[in-house]
């Protein structure tokens, strides 16, 4: 077996963001068949890897690797088998290797809720693909006991919070023609919330998945979700955390009372709610902002941009403050002020490569166009260093 230092480079490649790969609905049919063979062609077939390249991957020669996925020979020892799992970054269950978490219940619950707790704090702290690297075990994990047929209460609840939290954090380390994936797993969440008479998770899953499928560009489904949860909303707090949603939805779609009623309904709540990361009034500064821009209010904009983000009261996460320099240049731009335009565009590029964020790149890309050279350059390199580190 192969212990060089490119083999282990090669295995820490695959871990932080190309594990997102394995949370596709094509990739769940092929995990689903536990067949070694299939994942191996799979695996090879998306990373564009000749067999040689797995070989070296797994510390296998190339005639080896053929062997298995032609099924003349088979692994089962649990030692190579937990060996491929980690290489692949599988959870070992995935191919028939009994995880101990799963021995005791009581443990893998605690064990998940903490997961999923910790992959929040990572995603809302601006790391987002380490909190996909830790979600999807868990998640795949839990989906194969509910599919072996262990649907109890708290196993189907973690499966809920699990399939949000990792939708949302897909949601912001994938490009934009691969965001159907995070909405995929926001609306996965919503068959298991319905096992549940539960209003607040139920707005929760609704208000998650309603953002997740208008980054996705299904506008219009977007806002039917988060007007969903905000009519059920069991309470101020709840309805505050879906209204900013709800307007960029609106503004999204162009509808304007709409967005015009939800941003000042917002507005008025942040007095008698506590704030959060979201409800906050730099959020809805942003968040008015590119409404205005969106429903055709270019001079409203301009004049809401002059009077400058107030503070934060409290602490931004770092993708909130990428979104805010793109669309703070989008205005600067409008205002045929380049430059200021420009140095906009160059710290949100600077930002969003930091936190990988493909998604806000692509957007820079749009604002920049054949205008700002300098922004869309960068941001051009940017996002191809990371296509590479995705596809590797």
């Amino acid at each position: 077996m192969d212990t060089s230092p490119g083999a282990g480079r090669s295995a820490l490649r695959s871990a932080r963001l190309v594990s997102w790969r394995w949370a596709t609905p094509e990739a769940q049919a092929v995990l689903a068949t536990r067949d070694l063979a299939a994942i191996l062609k799979f695996h090879r077939r998306v990373h564009g890897d000749t067999q040689t390249e797995t070989g070296e991957l797994l510390g296998y020669d190339k005639t080896y690797v053929s062997a298995l996925e032609l099924g003349k020979r088979r692994l089962t020892d649990i030692a190579s088998l937990r060996h491929v799992a980690e290489r692949l970054a599988l959870p070992p269950h995935v191919l028939g290797v009994t995880d101990p978490a799963d021995t005791d219940h009581r443990a893998m619950l605690q064990f998940g809720r903490s997961t999923v707790r910790l992959a929040e704090l990572a995603r809302q702290s601006g790391h987002a693909a380490e909190a996909v690297a830790e979600l999807w075990p868990l998640v795949a994990r839990l989906e194969a006991r509910a599919r072996d047929g262990h649907t109890e209460h708290d196993v189907l609840r973690l499966l809920a919070h699990a399939r949000l939290s990792l939708g949302t954090a897909l949601g912001n380390v994938l490009p934009e023609e691969r965001l159907a994936t995070a909405a995929h797993w926001t609306g996965k969440s919503l068959n298991a919330v319905r096992f549940f008479d539960d209003p607040a998770l139920t707005t929760t899953a609704l208000r998650m998945h309603g953002n997740e499928l208008r980054k996705a560009g299904l506008v219009g489904a977007a806002v039917h979700r988060l007007t969903h949860a905000a009519a059920i909303a069991p309470g101020p707090s709840d309805r505050a955390a879906v209204l900013p949603l709800l307007a960029r939805a609106a503004g999204a779609l162009g509808n304007t009372p709409l967005f015009d009623r939800t941003i000042r309904e917002a507005a008025q709540l942040l007095d008698t709610v506590e704030h959060t990361s979201l409800v906050n009034p730099s959020a809805l500064y942003e968040i008015r902002l590119r409404g205005l821009l969106a429903t055709g209010r270019p001079c409203e904009a301009i004049r809401h941009a002059e009077a400058a983000a107030p503070p934060p009261s409290l602490p931004v996460a770092p993708q909130w403050r990428v979104i805010e320099l793109i669309t703070t240049g989008r205005v600067r731009l409008l205002a045929d002020d380049r430059t200021g335009a420009t140095e906009f565009l160059l710290d949100a590029v600077r930002e969003a490569r930091t936190q990988c964020l493909p998604h806000q790149l692509q957007r820079i890309q749009r604002a920049a166009g054949t205008v700002l050279p300098d922004a869309g350059d960068s941001a051009d390199q940017a996002l191809t260093q990371l296509r590479t580190e995705m596809a590797a």
